[in-house]
């Protein structure tokens, strides 16, 4: 696991976050919490590009590594630049899992499996809240 305790590159205050975001937006991106499947605009998207964090803007996954999960989120199998998230224990809700929050903001982005079975190199599924992410079509 990655280092939770680095200190955010961008770092705002709890009224700037609210000011910049959009009340969904903040529930997720700021409050760990999860947009409800099969709703967010990239769940099903196969446009080609780069998804960044919807709070700062750093680039976190590339079209190249979305799959198809049929879990109802945007799934990866990898993220752009290894060092892009932090993955930090999350033992909320009487579950064992790992979230994933964007290095450079620490917003919360979704969660991380492994050991699902699903056909790719790294036998992960990153899987992101739409809603945290901004994707940015190839030219």
């Amino acid at each position: 696991m990655s280092s939770p305790d680095s200190v955010p590159e961008v770092t705002l205050t709890e009224s700037e976050w609210r000011e910049k975001l959009t009340p969904s937006e903040y529930a997720v991106l700021r409050q760990a919490g999860t947009e409800r499947p099969n709703v967010g605009e990239y769940t099903n998207t196969t446009t080609e590009g780069v998804y960044s964090c919807r709070a700062c803007g750093a680039e976190l996954f590339r079209s190249t590594e979305k799959f198809e999960s049929h879990c109802g989120w945007p799934s990866f199998f990898d993220p752009a630049n290894s060092d892009a998230v932090i993955l930090k224990e999350d033992v909320s809700l009487g579950m064992r899992r790992v979230e994933v929050v964007c290095k450079k903001c620490h917003s919360h982005l979704g969660h991380v499996f492994e050991g699902e079975g699903y056909p790719t190199p790294t036998d992960q599924r990153y899987c992101i809240n739409s809603i945290s992410l901004v994707l940015h079509p190839a030219q």
